[in-house]
């Protein structure tokens, strides 16, 4: 049976682009940009829980009429069969397409003016080229083209077929596009260097064998990781249920993976924990302000959507042991769906010691920690994110993300300085750039109405009280508006956030709450005039809180392909909202400083950054006490 977070069906999505044809017209020379779930509300979800309706199956719909390039925003009804809403939203740009970025690549290869300036550099073999669009932001678009839909684009040359694409980048070489039209609408030609010669290559086969004849690695034996009797997690349709976690899996062409309804089960009391988690934006703003790289400023999540860029996994590769997979189902710019086999990995993890002690009398008593994986990989160009959410037995849930893939890189002249970017190859640099990751954390800590505490810690001052200074004290401060929901890490004080429900309390008289530890935070380290802030507030600070509402699930605003102002919690927390003893989300913005490495070149090992979420009071004492020893046998294979 569906559950009403379920993702749509590809049927759902074949019968919304129908209705939408018949009362609106939206067929030729329309894209589909976004189709999604319009997920029902917590009271709806909870009426429906204790035996209630159904609420009604809709979809959320992001429509762009390439003629008038006009984005139009709507609401369908399943249920009904019907269109709720379909309105003209002026003056913004949809998100890009897959088709979009496929057709340009067409078009330019083709287009004689291209041609002729490859030819001019030497270029004949347009087989070889490949050529990359990206997205523009309204500050940095060309004033003559700006309202139309705009492309730029970045050129590449192979070195031959099955080769690296991003491993010899044609310098100074960029064309604007009207996705429209597909128009060329201008060719920017500063004439390029000398190219290097780069060794760009990462496939066994295509590494010289100067290289490959330096290798002395010692051949891997295998590694197995068994569960003869199958997992001891279970999945029925999108709900997952381990020890005493429960989670659903959601996903959409915008966030990809979103995990909702988090519980844990204590007792015969099954208690919440968050209401739904995901990431809602990441910015990449490449800090060179050269010809080659002002426009690289992308918004990966607003401008393309993690769901579109997800990609298939494999086991023995991206994931190893016992797996089950989910897939995914999106659509492309006609409203057609296709699925994305094997979208979502889940098993189970050993992790060394969950905890242990040696006594005099007594020996030793120890527990392996195991823990959940679900995880998704997107691709998002020439980079790579390995997206894990994971449970572990003593209540933590934590984030990480991998970054890896092929860096941009630059050739350079003889000579030429390169402040902004490593050498990583013959006259080639890499550019330092930053990855701003937004978590979109909706809990709800053993209920909707909860309180942030600011938790920092303090060494009290030597004297009578304290002659030998080892005081050290806590100090806990309630976030009571979104002003002061703005809030920034401090090394100094060990800064984190507690999400309080203060309306309980636990077995010690305290109040229960789950803590944000913040880690992978990183600085702006921008002017505030700067248009990567103007567009992208967020990154100013490393935590936001506001109060939950249904339409504002986009830190930087929804519509940010061409965007020049921050649409999201820059406006938002103006109205300086109450998020005391309330139903709070709360904004976490961690990410990669990449000062960039020659050892990243030409594929990059992966960066890791993570935050968790930890218990604080939520349970009276360690929750995996019973968790059964290596001698001991559990009781069930399904807790």
């Amino acid at each position: 049976m569906s559950y009403p977070l379920d993702p749509l069906s590809a049927d759902e999505f074949t019968t919304v682009a129908a209705i939408l044809r018949r009362d609106h017209g939206v067929g030729e020379g329309w894209r589909y940009a976004s189709v999604e779930l319009l997920e029902p509300g917590k009271a709806e979800l909870a009426a429906f829980d204790d035996g209630g309706a159904t609420p009604p199956r809709r979809a959320a719909v992001i429509c762009l009429h390439r003629d008038t390039n006009a984005t139009y925003k709507g609401v369908v009804s399943l249920t009904d069969n019907g269109v709720e809403s379909f309105e003209h939203v002026p003056g913004v740009q949809a998100n890009f397409t897959v088709d979009e970025f496929v057709e340009c690549d067409q078009l330019l290869r083709a287009h004689p003016d291209v041609i002729a300036a490859l030819a001019k550099r030497g270029i004949t073999d347009i087989d070889r080229v490949f050529m990359d669009t990206w997205t523009y932001g309204d500050a940095v678009a060309p004033p003559e083209f700006r309202d139309r839909r705009l492309g730029w684009s970045d050129t590449w040359l192979k070195e031959g077929p099955g080769t690296n694409p991003y491993a010899h980048p044609i310098s100074g070489l960029h064309c604007v596009v009207d996705l429209n039209t597909m128009e060329l609408l201008r060719i920017e030609d500063n004439g390029g260097i000398e190219p290097p010669n780069v060794m760009g290559e990462y496939v066994p086969k295509h590494i010289p064998e100067r290289i490959r004849a330096g290798w002395r690695r010692d051949q891997l034996t295998p590694l197995h990781i068994t569960q003869p009797h199958g997992p001891s997690f279970t999945l029925d349709g999108n709900l997952l249920q381990w020890q005493n976690w429960s989670v659903r899996i959601g996903f959409n062409h915008r966030e990809g993976m979103t995990l909702h309804t988090i519980t844990y089960r204590g007792g015969e009391r099954t208690r919440s924990v968050a209401h739904r988690i995901s990431l809602a934006e990441m910015i990449v703003p490449y800090r060179d302000p050269t010809e080659d790289h002002y426009r690289r400023t992308a918004f990966d999540i607003g401008e393309w959507g993690l769901g579109f860029m997800t990609t298939s996994l494999e086991l023995g590769c991206d994931c190893l042991g016992e797996i089950r997979y989910l897939d995914a189902v999106l659509h492309n710019s006609k409203g057609e769906p296709y699925t994305i086999p094997n979208a979502v990995c889940i098993h189970e993890e050993d992790n060394a010691v969950l905890w242990k002690h040696v006594d005099h009398d007594i020996g030793a008593e120890v527990r392996r920690m195991r823990r959940l994986t679900v995880s998704s990989h997107v691709t998002v160009a020439n980079y790579e994110y390995l997206i894990y959410w994971r449970f572990y037995q003593d209540g933590n849930i934590e984030c990480e993300i991998r970054a890896t893939g092929i860096m941009v890189t630059t050739p350079l002249a003889e000579g030429q300085p390169h402040p902004n970017g490593t050498l990583v190859d013959e006259r080639t640099y890499a550019p330092f750039h930053q990855h701003f990751l937004v978590a979109r954390l909706d809990l709800d800590v053993d209920g909707r109405d909860n309180t942030v505490y600011m938790t920092e810690s303090y060494a009290e001052p030597m004297g009578p009280d304290n002659p030998h200074g080892l005081s050290l004290v806590v100090r806990n401060v309630p976030l009571r508006t979104e002003q002061e929901g703005k809030q920034d890490v401090s090394y100094q004080t060990q800064r984190s956030w507690k999400v309080v429900n203060t309306n309980t309390v636990n077995g010690l008289g305290t109040h229960p709450s789950y803590k944000l530890v913040p880690s992978g935070a990183i600085p702006a380290m921008f002017d505030s005039a700067s248009p990567v802030v103007q567009r992208a507030n967020v990154i100013e600070h490393t935590l936001w809180v506001t109060p939950n509402h249904p339409d504002e699930r986009w830190p930087a605003g929804e519509f940010v392909n061409q965007s020049a102002t921050d649409t999201g919690l820059a406006q938002w927390t103006k109205a300086n909202r109450s998020i005391e003893n309330t139903d709070v989300v709360l904004w976490y913005v961690f990410g990669i400083h990449h000062i960039t490495r020659p050892e990243d070149w030409p594929v990059m090992p992966v960066d890791i950054v993570s935050f968790w979420l930890k218990p604080f009071g939520f349970f009276d004492r360690n929750p995996s006490l019973d968790v059964p020893g290596a001698h001991t046998p559990a009781t069930s294979a399904h807790h």
